[in-house]
This record gives C-alpha cells, sequence and structure tokens, in this order.
C-alpha cells in the first residue's frame, strides 16, 4: 500500500513539472527559516528539498526554463535593488575593499585549482566546490551554461549535474566554516562591537535612526544666510520649518534665517549635533509638534513621473507651499535633502498647510496599488538588454574566451539602469515591494530546479562513498579565505571589524552570513560593506569560475 502511493505521488511529480517545483519550495522554504545556535540556511534549504525530492528517481527534475527564468529574475532584480549602495560604496571605500575582494577570490581559484589537480578530481565537480565553499549560485549557473553550450552531446547528460554535486556538498561548509571563523577570530581578537561603533562616526552614518531636533539659532555669523547655503554647508539634513518672532514658516529655500529664530532640522543624530554646534543651541521648543498652521502626512510616490527625480526639481514650495523632511524606503528612513532621488513605493513625509495635503498626495500619487505594480515594459525590456550583454563572448586571450551568461550579464545591466533611475518614460527600477518579491520568487524557482537536476547523481555520489573529500575540499578553501580576508582586512588595512564582516559576507554573497554578522554587531553596520562588495564579489566569481574550467580541462 505505501510502495503504491510513493509511485503515485511519485508518477504526479513526473508529468507535472511546475507542481513538482512548488511541492520543492513548499518543502524547502519553511525549512530555511529553522534556527540552530544562531544561524540558518535561509532560502538555501530550497536547494537541498530539491536534491532530496530529485533523489528519488532520475526523472524528477524540473525543466531548465524554468529555472533560468528565475535566475534571470534573481540577478536582475539584485542589481537593480543593489546599484545606488554600490555606487555610493565605491566613492568612499570601495576602491580598498574590492581590491582585497579580488585578491581573496584569486587566492581561493588557485586553491580550488591545486586541489582539483592533487586529487585527480573531475573539472566540472571542481568548480563545483568552487561555487559551493563561496556559496555563490550565479557562478554555479555561469558554469552549468558554459558546459551546457560547450560539452560535447554524448556527455553532456553525465556533465551537467556533477558541479550541482560539488556546489551541494561543500555549500554548508561555506556558510558554516565562514561562521566558525568570523566567531574565533572575534574571540581571538577580543572585538567589542558597541565600543567600535561608537568610537568610529564614519560607521554610523546612514545606519542610524533619524532624529527631528529643533535648533535656537545663536551664531551672528548666519545672519542672512539662506535655506539653500544650509543645503550645502549640511548636506545630509533636512530643513521642515522656521519660527521667526513667533511666526512659523516653512523651510524652503530662499527662507533666511536669523538669531533668534527657531529652526526645525531632520537627520542623525551625529549629523544634527554637528550642525548645532554651528548654528546655534538645543531649543526647549519643539515645532515639529505644532501642527496649528502646517501639518504634515506620508504619501506613497506611485507617479511614474516623478520616479528618478530629484525632490529639489519637483519645486514643490513653489506649487503647493510644501516641503519633503523624510523618505521611507523599505524599513529605513532616509533625511530628504533636495539631491534626493525617489523612487517608486517610496513613503515621503510631506509638510505643508493643512488645505495643501490634499492637493500634494495627488500630485505625488499616493497609490498604494499602483505603487506595487511592476512597469512591464521597462522591466522586460531591462532584462532582455541584460541577457544580451550576457551571450556576448569576452576574449582572454587565444582561443578562451567567457561569457557574463544569463547571472553576469542581466546583474551588471541592472546596476547600470539603476544608477540611470529612468530614460524618458521608461522607468528601470520597480518598486521596493515588487523588487523583493521577484528577487525572493526568481531565487526560489532556480535553487527548486537545479536541486532536482542534481539530486538523484547527488545521491549516486555519497554511495560511493567520494561526498567526504568534496567536504574536506570545500572546508579547506572556505575556511582558509576567510581567515587570509579577515586578517588582511583587520590586521593591515586596519578596518573595523564590524564593517569587515559585513564585506565578508558580501565577499562571500551570502545573506545568511550577512544575517549572523547582524547578530553579531547588533547594529546595520555590516549592511554598508555588504553592499560596497556584493555586485563586484557576484561578477568576479562568475569570471573566475569559467577561467578556473578553462584551465582545468586544458
Amino acid at each position: 500500500m505505501a510502495f503504491d502511493f510513493f509511485s503515485a505521488v511519485t508518477r504526479l511529480l513526473l508529468e507535472n513539472p511546475l507542481l513538482l517545483l512548488f511541492v520543492v519550495a513548499a518543502i524547502g522554504y519553511p525549512l530555511g527559516k529553522l534556527t540552530i545556535r544562531g544561524t540558518s540556511l535561509g532560502v538555501a534549504a530550497v536547494l537541498f528539498a530539491g536534491i532530496a525530492v530529485g533523489a528519488l528517481h532520475p526523472n524528477l527534475k524540473v525543466p531548465p526554463i524554468l529555472y533560468e527564468l528565475g535566475l534571470g529574475l534573481f540577478v536582475y532584480t539584485l542589481g537593480l535593488s543593489n546599484s545606488a549602495a554600490f555606487f555610493t560604496a565605491l566613492k568612499r571605500r570601495g576602491i580598498r575593499d574590492n581590491l582585497l575582494v579580488a585578491g581573496v577570490l584569486v587566492l581561493a581559484t588557485v586553491l580550488t585549482f591545486g586541489l582539483g589537480k592533487l586529487l585527480h578530481l573531475d573539472p566540472a565537480i571542481t568548480v563545483g566546490i568552487f561555487s559551493g565553499s563561496l556559496t555563490n549560485t550565479p557562478s554555479l549557473a555561469g558554469i552549468l551554461e558554459t558546459i551546457r553550450t560547450t560539452a560535447p552531446k554524448d556527455v553532456l547528460d553525465r556533465l551537467l549535474p556533477e558541479p550541482v554535486i560539488g556546489y551541494s556538498v561543500t555549500y554548508p561548509m561555506g556558510v558554516v566554516g565562514m561562521i566558525l571563523v568570523m566567531v574565533g577570530l572575534q574571540h581571538l581578537w577580543k572585538i567589542e562591537y558597541p565600543v567600535e561603533a561608537s568610537a568610529s562616526p564614519e560607521l554610523q552614518a546612514g545606519n542610524v535612526p533619524l532624529i527631528n531636533q529643533t535648533i535656537r539659532i545663536t551664531n551672528h555669523e548666519f545672519s542672512g544666510v539662506t535655506i539653500d547655503r544650509l543645503h550645502d554647508l549640511f548636506p545630509s539634513l533636512a530643513f521642515s520649518r522656521i519660527k521667526h518672532h513667533g511666526e512659523q514658516a516653512l523651510a524652503v529655500p530662499e527662507q533666511t534665517i536669523e538669531p533668534g529664530d527657531f529652526m526645525s532640522v531632520v537627520g542623525t543624530p551625529e549629523t544634527v549635533q554637528a550642525a548645532m554646534l554651528k548654528l546655534g543651541e538645543p531649543a526647549s521648543e519643539r515645532l515639529e509638534l505644532d501642527r496649528s498652521r502646517f501639518d504634515f502626512r506620508r504619501v506613497f510616490v506611485s507617479n511614474h513621473h516623478l520616479a528618478g527625480k530629484q525632490i529639489g526639481d519637483l519645486k514643490l514650495t513653489h506649487q503647493f507651499g510644501a516641503v519633503v523632511t523624510r523618505i521611507r524606503r523599505g524599513d529605513i528612513d532616509l533625511a530628504a535633502t533636495e539631491e534626493s532621488v525617489l523612487e517608486l513605493g517610496d513613503r515621503v513625509r510631506v509638510l505643508a498647510a493643512r488645505e495643501k495635503l490634499a492637493a500634494v498626495s495627488k500630485f505625488f500619487g499616493d497609490s498604494y496599488r499602483e505603487s506595487s505594480e511592476v512597469d512591464i515594459l521597462s522591466f522586460s525590456l531591462g532584462l532582455a538588454l541584460g541577457l544580451l550583454v550576457g551571450l556576448i563572448p569576452i576574449p582572454l586571450g587565444g582561443d578562451l574566451h567567457i561569457k557574463l551568461g544569463l547571472a553576469g550579464g542581466p546583474l551588471l545591466v541592472a546596476l547600470v539602469l539603476g544608477k540611470i533611475e529612468r530614460t524618458g518614460a521608461l522607468v528601470w527600477v520597480p518598486p521596493y515591494s515588487v523588487s523583493q518579491t521577484l528577487r525572493l520568487f526568481g531565487l526560489v524557482v532556480f535553487l527548486a530546479g537545479i536541486g532536482t537536476q542534481a539530486g538523484f547523481s547527488f545521491i549516486s555520489t555519497l554511495a560511493k562513498g567520494g561526498g567526504l573529500t568534496l567536504l574536506l575540499c570545500g572546508m579547506v578553501v572556505t575556511c582558509t579565505t576567510a581567515v587570509t580576508f579577515l586578517v588582511i582586512g583587520h590586521k593591515v588595512l586596519k578596518i573595523p571589524m564590524s564593517l569587515l564582516i559585513g564585506t565578508l559576507s558580501g565577499m562571500q554573497t551570502q545573506p545568511a552570513l550577512l544575517g549572523f554578522a547582524l547578530d553579531q554587531t547588533r547594529n546595520e553596520i555590516p549592511n554598508v560593506g555588504y553592499a560596497s562588495v556584493f555586485p563586484v564579489a557576484t561578477v568576479l566569481k562568475i569570471i573566475l569560475v569559467q577561467i578556473l574550467y578553462a584551465a582545468l580541462v586544458h
């Protein structure tokens, strides 16, 4: 009876690949939420659920077109979401951090090559070890595409599962090994994250809640200075209202200040304190609580004409007598300045006369439904452009060429389009909620697909006794990479550990590791390091894994 039921379920899944896909996702995703000693596999658990289900029958596989679609959605939305953080980080410390990442990844490539040759491992298995020990799914996708387009047809069915086998066996150590190294070194070096963060104001920028402070102007050097000039002097602050001789006015660009005035500013505690030391002193009166003349409202940015535009270009004070003081994007509040760029799905805090608020809301759109929709035209065009870029062969000398493929092409194009924001009527960056949903959906589909593709071969490999060797190889690559990165970063380059473990997570392209880093520091500083290197690390791994494969087969 049990055997008949098992056969019936297997036959049902064999005949319905879409059902197979969502059964794997439904099994794996909740398993990834389970936490053991502060860490979890996260969405990567879908991969292992796919392997388990795929192991039940050699033909129990999700069609390749489905997981290729998932990969494209994942890397494209990832690039769009991280574009701003990536280019901002490059201006600050990005060159140093990305050079460190590049050097350590090259070391990992050389080490994997040496282990593959020393142990006489199959090249396809070896590149899977590289991708798994560095927990990078796009690089695995890149090498699978390379094998599919270059390998002879008579060996294609044998070769395609091998990188996934190496990846699957070494992936867990890619997470656990990094965590063990991180914990061991932070104890060895006696790192105190709260002390480290408080001693470095630079680390706190953009990672602490905003405050609203009323300042009494006492410095006569600022007499007659306009709000527009204050924006130049304090670019990270938002100015909302001024009280002059008992009368309140909006802090519009042409408004001037005088000693004795009260002015309401929005920013991080650090930036507000710095401005207050120059302008005057804290006031006991809180202008933001007075809603008798001016009131505020949070509204959604759903008007597509505003996406990608700077707040200063909207001329809100001339149209409505209004100012924007804050932008909420996802779960983060940002101080609104004249140079702040709006995205669809943002919630802006608008200050204006009460009778003007309805008109201001209509101007921004304020539609939750519209702010949650994706522009199919711009999204499709951008993704298509990324896929075309991924098809372009890049010569590396001699007969060796590589392609960025489904993983690298869309990612690079998304980073550029995310920086551009919009081209005429085309808005490239989708609303935040849409981007997050498509990214997660794409990743789940991809992991379920490649898991089922490799499940039967994976179990066969372990049964033959070769799994332990692959696991040990992954451990060597992961731990050597982590130790080298942290020692050079903290001891040689003097990078604060709070930032460095986030950068390590970005180099590993591992969200689970970033979550562990955030738990360790109890602040948002690791996010800065993660965003600054994640795109470069992803693209480098895609390129290096193909170079590694070419070197192994020649």
